[in-house]
């Protein structure tokens, strides 16, 4: 009881503390704050939006490859695996969880961003040049750098929970899928997924606390300059990564509450994402009693 009432307290004394940091930006900028896109220390003009443009697109489009690829990673880890590689393979899809976010970063530099600029970008340019999302130069730091690093680190977590919940499902149901004719593909797509479905959304949710959350990684590939444009070549910024690369080199008190006022936003976001995934999980346990026809 006191352990749990610890994490209750510490969680208030958090959100207590950036609000309380944030308050002058509040009360300066109010919620115009949000849809103001200036960020100028010069003239302590501060606002949001490119920030929360670039979480939302990096978080999104990394939840869009991720999401996919855990999926399938899941599937084959508890139906197609052969049992002798099924722990090997799922200790090194984890493995990747465990890997500190400043070395992902750090590939990202060193391997990543050189293949965008010289092979993956110009091709997305030439076979996709027509959409806005891939026009512009090629680059080695960018938005599209850092939706890759992110789907790499999202991975592992969306997978693991994925197939925890896919283990979950009766046997019997499969058993009796399979008794009827059903193929291990139609098995799986009218008894699993359906199963496992409400599973899916809330581990999908929690991969998206942690893309929208990350800041090292990020920081290291994105490029750290804010603007908002269609583009994923070009260079961006999100909340966490204009809070770790700039609240120590903060000049003045109105530029530190800022940075604190998108440390707010973090944090609501990433309350409101754990909160909903924690709903839907739940919902996994509630008992089944068929399987979709």
């Amino acid at each position: 009881m006191l352990a749990a009432g610890f994490c209750v307290v510490l969680v208030g004394l958090l959100a207590y503390k950036v609000f309380d940091q944030a308050g002058s930006a509040i009360s300066t900028f109010g919620l115009g704050f949000l849809g103001n896109s200036t960020w100028n220390p010069v003239i302590n003009k501060y606002g949001a939006a490119d920030f929360i443009y670039g979480t939302a697109i990096t978080t999104a489009i990394s939840l869009a490859l991720a999401a996919p690829l855990a999926i399938a990673i899941a599937l084959y880890l508890t139906e197609l695996a052969p049992r002798v590689l099924r722990t090997p393979i799922a200790t090194l899809v984890e493995m990747l969880a465990a890997i500190p976010s400043v070395v992902i970063g750090l590939w990202g530099i060193l391997v990543l961003g050189p293949f965008m600029q010289a092979h993956l970008e110009p091709w997305l340019h030439s076979v996709l040049g027509w959409i806005p999302l891939f026009d512009g130069d090629p680059s080695q730091v960018g938005l599209l750098s850092a939706i890759l690093v992110l789907t790499i680190m999202v991975v592992p977590i969306v997978s693991a929970v994925t197939r925890e919940i896919f283990v979950t499902c009766p046997p019997e149901l499969k058993e009796g899928a399979l008794a009827l004719g059903a193929t291990r593909w139609e098995m799986v797509r009218t008894v699993m997924l359906p199963y496992a479905r409400s599973g899916i959304v809330g581990a999908v949710i929690l991969g998206m606390g942690r893309a929208v959350g990350e800041a090292i990684a990020v920081t290291q590939v994105i490029g750290g300059t804010a603007g908002i444009h269609a583009s994923l070549f070009g260079s961006g910024d999100t909340l966490a990564s204009r809070i770790a690369s700039q609240y120590q080199g903060a000049t003045s008190n109105l530029q530190i509450s800022s940075i604190a006022y998108l440390g707010a936003i973090l944090l609501v976001i990433a309350l409101i994402a754990n909160l909903i995934a924690r709903l839907i999980v739940s919902g996994v346990r509630r008992p089944r009693t068929g399987f979709a026809s």
